[in-house]
């Protein structure tokens, strides 16, 4: 919950403009300023100040407790001209928070935290649990001194300006610079180590699969201490624990539940179906007869495949009685992670946010040279790059999938929306499901050029590229064949070449067959970019030669009207025609 403090008028405006907004997400605290602030620090995840930033310090400095446990503290200003993330910034949030209050109230956020300043992620910031002297190491990367990545496991990163000395192989391989020795270390490990030495981290990625069986009315005490003996014997940390798995039919089995609970993981669970085709080294009659399935805690720490750590283990209880729960742990490796991003048409404003962090969560770029120049103030320093010219589309999606299955996180890129005409498609015909596959939608050309023509897109319509080096003239003919005779608005992509000059023609041509000489056509070259052009032109006066591959041809149907200098299709339903 965030809470909301005011003090003035202007300032409740403002409040009271973000409670509206997030309704659900907020809670607005009146009163004496100095009493609110105190109850909202205690009782909420965040807080949002319409105070001036010194008295806002004055009135939380008693209460601060730690990084781990304080609120993010956001202060805005009473013009609304800033959002200064005060306290909190990684651990409570306050940093995106004041990037979010500042976009929803037109404020400039204020971020001083020294990582998302430079653009190096915070250490804090990787979604595992960490330990050590995270300031130290994270000053010394700020600095450019020396920092060792000692990777135990492979598990993909973002950029970070270390010396990679994986043990596994492939781990973190590409994105860390190489051959220099430093006293300071990052270290990736699942292992129960000792206590972190003085400049070093460690990172708990979250590779532990511990497979779960218990019988009806185990205690959580029991199953929770048989996980806990396990790992600890294996030598194995309890904080890289992902999940407790086990069979559908003890998906509410309270000391399974409970367990999962006070390790803070979720229960998965698979079908006594799935887990009995699972090869494991222990199987039972026993679980057999009880559930279907042979084997319970291997079958489920192994149905989704890694390295088999602990065997199935029983739990052991004082009074001699008979085991009530069983245990097996797993050693997932690390997923690579291919996001394909769309970067929408060019313009910077029409790149989402979703996009935005992808490229910065990436360690490795993949991309069409012209594109990368577009965003390339965007990614992290470290961030390695490959990029290719025109033509390279299928190496390109190849060099991605195969830097994803390295274990890297992968970001490639394509303009408008990359499954339109873009590098989705020969992505995911390359991949496997060895990988994990994020797409990112982007604004496509069509649609951008639509939003400058007017509203040509107003009914149904359909997207048509006319390059024939990779489909048949043949087959892009019926499909605008299909589209003149169903009388839907076509967008063309790839219209004309200097090698391809008459595909254009004669698909107006067949259009023309079955729409009137007058219909609508717009023409946007460029959409969004700073040398954008448009025009709206006829389907008998369009000159073929002033199109080119920069451009995108929407050419309307027969309902399609040119008013007030813009392109309109009506959407055509009852009440709309009742109305005129």
């Amino acid at each position: 919950m965030i809470g909301l403090i005011s003090a003035t008028a202007a300032g409740a405006a403002a409040r009271d403009r973000l409670a509206a907004a997030w309704p659900d997400r907020t809670r607005v605290y009146d009163g004496p300023v100095g009493d609110a602030v105190r109850r909202a620090f205690g009782e909420c995840e965040q807080l949002v100040c319409f105070l001036a930033t010194g008295a806002v310090v004055r009135l939380i400095a008693p209460l601060l407790g730690g990084k781990a446990s304080d609120p993010g503290v956001v202060c805005v200003d009473e013009g609304r001209r800033f959002a200064v993330s005060l306290v909190g910034g990684h651990g409570g949030g306050a940093n995106e928070l004041a990037v979010d209050v500042g976009e929803l109230l037109g404020a400039e956020p204020v971020v001083t935290t020294a990582t998302d300043a430079v653009g190096v992620p915070g250490l804090d910031t990787l979604g595992f649990p960490v330990e050590g002297d995270v300031a130290g190491v994270t000053r010394a990367l700020l600095d450019g001194e020396p920092v060792v990545l000692e990777a135990e496991v492979a598990w993909p990163l973002p950029p970070l300006k270390v010396t990679n000395k994986g043990a596994e192989e492939g781990a973190g391989e590409g994105s860390y610079e190489r051959g220099r020795e430093g006293s300071y270390v990052i270290r990736l490990t699942d292992r129960a180590v000792e206590p972190p030495a003085e400049r070093e981290v460690v990172l708990r990625p979250p590779s532990l699969v511990v497979g779960v069986g218990a019988s009806r009315g185990a205690p959580v005490e029991e199953v929770l201490g048989l996980v806990e003996h396990a790992l600890r014997d294996a030598g194995l940390s309890v904080r890289s624990v992902a999940e407790l798995a086990t069979v559908d039919a003890k998906a509410g089995e309270p000391g399974i539940v409970g367990a999962a609970g006070r390790l803070g993981v979720p229960v998965v669970t698979y079908t006594a179906e799935e887990l009995a085709v699972v090869r494991v080294p222990n199987p039972s009659d026993a679980p057999l007869a009880a559930v279907g399935t042979p084997s319970v805690a291997e079958a489920a720490a192994l149905v989704r495949g890694g390295e088999l750590l602990v065997p199935k283990r029983k739990s052991e209880r004082a009074d001699g009685r008979p085991a009530m729960a069983t245990c097996a742990v797993v050693r997932r490796p690390g997923r690579g992670r291919l996001a394909v991003v769309g970067l929408g048409p060019g313009a910077r404003d029409l790149l989402t946010p979703r996009a935005r962090a992808e490229l910065r969560r990436a360690s490795v770029l993949v991309g069409l040279d012209q594109y990368v120049d577009q965003i390339r103030d965007l990614l992290r320093p470290g961030t390695r790059i490959l990029e290719s010219g025109l033509g390279a589309e299928e190496e390109r999606a190849r060099t991605a999938v195969a830097e994803a299955r390295r274990g890297q996180a992968v970001a490639l890129i394509g303009s408008g929306d990359a499954g339109v005409y873009a590098m989705a498609s020969p992505a995911l015909a390359e991949a496997s499901d060895d990988i994990d596959v994020v797409g990112v939608p982007g604004v496509t050309a069509a649609l951008a050029a639509g939003a400058i023509l007017g509203a040509p897109l107003g009914h149904d319509h359909v997207s048509i590229s006319l390059s024939d080096l990779h489909t048949p003239w043949e087959v892009i003919e019926r499909r605008v064949r299909a589209a003149a005779e169903a009388d839907i608005v076509v967008t063309f992509y790839n219209p004309r070449s200097r090698g391809r000059d008459w595909q254009l023609p004669k698909a107006l041509a067949i259009l023309a067959e079955h729409r009137e000489p007058t219909t609508p056509v717009g023409v946007v070259r460029n959409a969004s970019r700073a040398d954008e052009s448009s025009r709206l032109t006829t389907l008998a006066s369009l000159d073929p030669a002033t199109v080119d591959m920069m451009t995108v041809v929407t050419v309307g149907n027969t309902a399609t009207r040119e008013i007030a200098g813009r392109m309109v299709t009506p959407r055509g339903y009852r009440w709309q025609e009742a109305a005129t």
